[in-house]
């Protein structure tokens, strides 16, 4: 929901209309929010959805266990992406590159203590997201409202209410495009889970497009710079 940010960000950098990024941020804030809201209970019953699906009854416990533990992480994402939209189209990405690997350091510090040492398993690992992930947009959000940033933050606004509708509809579009290319791996993670041996076959499988996903975020990254080029190149020249 929050990808369309990135293309009116970068318009409104593009045509110089600085003031006009807060004003999307918080609209984005309030769609992501509500977005947010309503999926709290897919993850809220995510236990039953799996077993309706014939997934194996242990995974499916697990699973909606964790689910329900990371609700926190979903609402932290919320606020994020919306706030990394914001600062990629003002090229602040060398602040976002230090905060995010300061998130990591902290993230596998968390783990290690919660999950290695402390023995919490899926609880210590839900735990370590969570503080990792709200830590990282207390940061950003702090850098974003500290004054670095007079002419596109001027504070909250009601204008952040107003054409929701234009703005939902453009992050729906948004959102189905993302989606569809993730839900790819959620399908065959899914169809892993009817075989025979369900527990090392999802194993498996989610090691493996664990790995691939990870490759995919460099692609991602080019990506994004270059459509954030395109959209403020008037700006530049």
């Amino acid at each position: 929901m929050a990808s369309a940010l990135a293309t009116l960000c970068g318009q409104a950098v593009g045509a110089g209309q600085f003031n006009m990024l807060g004003v999307y941020l918080q609209r984005s804030w309030i769609i992501t929010g509500v977005a947010s809201l309503l999926l709290t209970p897919v993850f809220v019953f995510t236990s039953p959805i799996l077993k309706l699906l014939r997934q194996d009854k242990d995974i499916s416990h697990l699973a909606g266990k964790y689910a329900i533990w990371i609700i926190p992480q979903m609402f932290a994402y919320a606020l994020n992406f919306p706030m990394q939209k914001f600062l990629q189209s003002q090229s602040k990405v060398w602040f976002m590159a230090i905060i995010s690997m300061g998130g990591l350091a902290i993230h596998v510090l968390l783990n290690w203590i919660l999950v290695v040492k402390g023995g919490h398993g899926l609880f210590g690992a839900a735990i370590a997201g969570n503080i990792s992930w709200w830590l990282l947009d207390i940061a950003q959000l702090i850098y974003i409202i500290s004054g670095y940033f007079p002419e596109a933050w001027t504070g909250f606004s009601c204008l952040a209410f107003k054409s929701l509708t234009k703005f939902v509809k453009l992050s729906l579009a948004s959102a189905v495009m993302v989606c569809l290319e993730l839900w790819y791996f959620t399908a065959v993670i899914l169809m892993v889970g009817g075989l025979k041996n369900a527990t090392v076959a999802v194993d498996a499988i989610s090691i493996c497009l664990g790995l691939q996903l990870w490759t995919l975020t460099v692609a991602f990254g080019f990506t994004s710079s270059t459509r954030l080029a395109v959209s403020v190149q008037d700006k530049i020249e």
